[in-house]
């Protein structure tokens, strides 16, 4: 039997449970480990103590957070971890300030098989880490 550590490990935020739910089982069924957050919070305490190879997050989450304050928090404690933007509602700012930053966009509701494509697009990057670390 294969060892579960070698399964990449990907934080999945959204405030819908239904929605974490359903990218749960798919990516699961896909072999991948998961965690999740409801919250902004949840998951910066998740980042706080786990590393993932891939954050997807949906942009709308608290009244006062969204997902660029998700990301933010990865940049500053998981530097070089490729991020995901899930939204229903990206105008022309957030799709650019999304490719400003380096992060994928996939739009709502989304195809299984672009968020697949996207997440081993993700895992290929080379880590920025490096880079970073020498600054």
């Amino acid at each position: 039997m294969m060892a579960q550590k070698s399964k990449p490990r990907i934080l999945v935020v959204d405030d819908e449970s239904s929605v974490l739910f359903t990218y749960r089982m798919i990516l699961e069924e896909k072999g991948y480990a998961v965690d999740t957050a409801l919250t902004s919070q949840q998951a910066i305490e998740l980042l706080g103590s786990q590393a993932y190879r891939v954050v997807l997050c949906d942009l709308s989450l608290e009244q006062d957070r969204n997902g660029f304050d998700v990301f933010e928090n990865v940049r500053r404690n998981r530097p070089g971890t490729p991020c995901v933007l899930l939204t229903g509602y990206a105008n022309e700012e957030v799709i650019a300030r999304a490719e400003n930053e380096g992060i994928a966009v996939l739009f709502k509701p989304i195809d299984v098989a672009d968020l697949f494509q996207a997440i081993e697009d993700a895992l290929r990057k080379p880590h920025a880490r490096k880079k970073q670390a020498s600054q």
